[in-house]
């Protein structure tokens, strides 16, 4: 029988590997659908993980778990949001201090600064500079698959084409049409399409769980029973009582509604999960600016 340092020997005499193949790549994304970006540039060269990723859960209320605390320990690259959107990451970070962790806070690699609207993976263009910039982390941590990355990274930017593509074609349709929204999740969304935004405040206040004023909120009761929005947009994961009751004057005012999420759902990777609330809105409006 085959001692174990004669096998090893022999081996190596053979010019045989020794060992299997390297252990992928550990990724944290405190975010699912920063994860999902990361599976399509990593593929099989990762294990990731996503900390949030329950699109019923309000954001606003998350708590990491001791095991979520284990996994950023644990990581080779941890991505978060930043600018205050996800702040219990920083604490994590802090406490499990490594030299060879990398961190990719995309709202810092975009130029984006407190008091910016936090829900930046609205806006495709982020998730560009976020892919580029991990495909360059990933062949730092891992040089001999630099072409696998290279190549999953052409692939995703050519399929965001095809969804700025489909913000072309409805910015053509509906920019300038006056809408109002709950919170400002869909802001960036709302600006690529050119659409005239109303109840700043209002969706401000609800974001950071203040009471909107009572002009806030007559103002946008006003907006929805007078028709002067033709849509009404709101975060399905979020509770507020404010925002419910703005939601029950829109359906009774006969306003076009749409939910959107903080969360990507399960079943759909990022850019499926935009297109398919662009295709929402679509929908809700009758594919025709005009409609009521």
């Amino acid at each position: 029988m085959l001692t174990y340092f004669r096998v090893i020997g022999l081996a190596l005499a053979l010019g045989a590997p020794v060992c299997c193949a390297a252990a992928p790549v550990h990724i944290v994304a405190a975010e699912n659908f920063y994860g999902n970006v990361a599976s399509q540039i990593a593929g099989d060269q990762a294990q990731i993980t996503s900390i949030l990723n329950n699109p019923n859960e309000d954001p606003h209320l998350f708590e990491v778990s001791p095991q979520g605390a284990r996994q950023i320990a644990r990581a080779q690259i941890v991505i978060y949001s930043g600018i205050d959107y996800d702040p219990w990451i920083d604490g994590l970070l802090r406490a499990t201090k490594s030299s060879v962790r990398q961190i990719i806070d995309v709202a810092s690699l975009i130029g984006r600064k407190p008091g910016d609207n936090p829900h930046i993976w609205y806006d495709p263009a982020t998730m560009a500079a976020f892919a580029r910039a991990l495909a360059a982390d990933l062949t730092a941590d891992d040089p001999a698959h630099q072409a696998l990355y290279q190549q999953n990274l052409a692939a995703f930017t050519q399929s965001l084409h095809h969804l700025t593509a489909q913000i072309g074609q409805l910015r053509g349709k509906y920019a300038g049409l006056p809408v109002a929204a709950t919170e400002p999740v869909f802001g960036y969304m709302a600006s690529a399409l050119g659409l005239d935004m109303h109840e700043a405040g209002f969706q401000l206040a609800v974001m950071n769980n203040t009471e909107p004023s009572a002009a806030e909120v007559g103002r946008f009761e006003d907006d929805l029973r007078l028709h002067k929005v033709r849509l009404f947009i709101y975060n399905s994961q979020a509770t507020d009582p404010a925002a419910q009751s703005m939601l029950a004057i829109a359906r009774k005012s006969h306003i076009p509604v749409i939910g959107v999420t903080e969360t990507m759902p399960a079943g759909v990777d990022y850019q499926g999960w935009m297109s398919n609330q662009l295709t929402a809105l679509d929908h809700a409006l009758g594919g025709d600016k005009t409609a009521p």
